[in-house]
């Protein structure tokens, strides 16, 4: 058995091996050849999408069987993330891995330097040399979680994302230039064409969503990399949500290459992906901004798109997490779960906390705990349980996830539970926080 650091490699058996992490951890795989980048989308194995030719993900980690992986496969690049998305890595403990072979004997095992502020790990990989295959020990970190991974390998996104947590070697300041004389007039026209083709209800340019676009887009250019948040720690929703506009979904699209307002259209209309918030006609309002870096002569463009937050569609919110929730319990053969006002005021007013003061745990920065929340707001159920996650981007997404999560599914098919309050709200580093809060009587 072979205890790794980080750039130590050692061949591996012609075997299937397991790739396990203990904690609060969640694994992912990325396939691809010697160019570094997958050939499609079914070249990342994670908990959307559990298996690809020689890669399979279970709750105990991911199999890999390198006879088995599809032709021109010469590399697996192994990802560890939180379970808990958006929780940086640094409040955690160090992810050990274990890799183990035939028999379950233990082949290597590796814990990578603790991180700090990254949300994900490139782990290990296994490449292929000749006919060998062998092991590296990697520990690289991202800020980004899984999409800034996903779209560096070549997986399609929807949003850009930051590429490996490094210093800057660009110091000086970008030069500010104005967007391109009538870039939103431009954009707003070409998009209202391209929603109508589609059947698609227009959308509407709203100020507020363009000016943190702006600032931004502009943030982005002085980095010269696109990322959801800058060197001043604010993320791009929390730009929208400090000038003013609440939203209930929220999507955006950070990109760099394309020149004017068609061409930045065209890459919207790429695939599946990218034409996602351009046809959901739950976005109905939009902000874009363009930025051109003088010093490279790149152009960044920062567009956001978004349902805009309303009491009655926040009831709507929730009304779809309990339902969706039900279904899954009704699935299982267990009761439905009732709304109860009381829990679901813990459960907004938490949500709310997260978004507003930039955390992410089941306690407080004050150590109030779950119970504690439900008690103060009056609920006076004996057992109390609670489900949390941020970045999702609707119900059937956030319950999708939870369902995905051993821990969070336990909390759902819980056959003791009898009550639900779910809360919602956008901001924050991650763009959405979401609680489910559970009471049994």
């Amino acid at each position: 058995m072979s205890e790794l650091v980080p750039g130590g490699n050692m061949p591996l058996p012609d075997t299937e091996l397991w790739f396990r992490v203990t904690g609060p951890y969640d694994l992912s795989a990325l396939i691809t050849g010697d160019s570094g980048k997958v050939a499609g989308d079914g070249d990342f194995v994670f908990y959307n999408q559990p298996s690809a030719p020689g890669a399979r993900l279970r709750a105990d980690g991911i199999g890999l069987d390198p006879r088995r992986l599809r032709a021109g496969a010469s590399r697996v690049t192994v990802v560890v993330s939180p379970a808990g998305p958006g929780t940086p890595l640094g409040r955690l403990p160090a992810p050990a891995l274990t890799v183990t072979g035939a028999g379950a004997r233990v082949l290597a095992r590796f814990t990578p330097a603790r991180p700090a502020q990254e949300t994900v790990l490139l782990l290990a990989e296994i490449y292929r040399r000749g006919a060998t295959w062998k092991l590296r020990a990697l520990g690289q970190g991202y800020a980004d979680g899984l999409a800034g991974i996903a779209r560096d390998f070549g997986v399609e996104v929807a949003e850009e994302a930051p590429g490996p947590v490094s210093p800057s070697p660009f110091a000086a300041p970008a030069v500010a230039v104005p967007p391109a004389s009538g870039t939103e007039a431009e954009f707003e026209g070409l998009v209202r064409a391209a929603r109508t083709g589609a059947g698609v209800t227009p959308v509407t340019l709203d100020g507020r969503l363009s000016a943190a676009a702006r600032a931004h887009v502009a943030v982005m250019a002085g980095q010269r990399r696109l990322s959801a948040d800058g060197p001043d720690g604010l993320s791009v929703f929390q730009r929208i949500t400090a000038g003013g506009y609440r939203y209930l979904r929220i999507d955006q699209q950070l990109v760099s290459g394309p020149r004017t307002a068609a061409e930045f259209l065209d890459y919207c209309l790429t695939d599946g992906a990218t034409r996602r918030p351009l046809h959901d006609a739950a976005l109905t309002d939009a902000g874009i901004a363009r930025h051109h870096d003088s010093r490279s002569g790149d152009v960044y463009w920062t567009a956001l798109w978004a349902a805009p937050f309303t009491a009655d569609g926040l009831l709507r919110t929730a009304a779809e997490v309990l339902s969706l929730t039900n279904t899954e319990r009704t699935r299982a053969g267990l009761r439905p779960l009732a709304g109860d006002t009381r829990l679901a005021t813990a459960a907004q007013a938490y949500s709310a906390d997260m978004a507003a003061r930039a955390f992410y745990s089941h306690t407080s920065p004050e150590g109030l705990a779950p119970w504690d929340r439900a008690a103060a707001a009056g609920a006076a159920h004996r057992g109390i349980g609670e489900n949390i996650a941020c970045g999702q981007r609707d119900p059937r997404e956030v319950v999708r996830g939870w369902m995905d999560s051993p821990g969070h599914r336990a909390n759902i098919l819980k056959p003791g539970f009898t009550h639900l309050g779910v809360g919602f709200a956008g901001g924050g580093p991650a763009g959405t926080y979401w609680t489910q809060l559970f009471g049994q009587t």
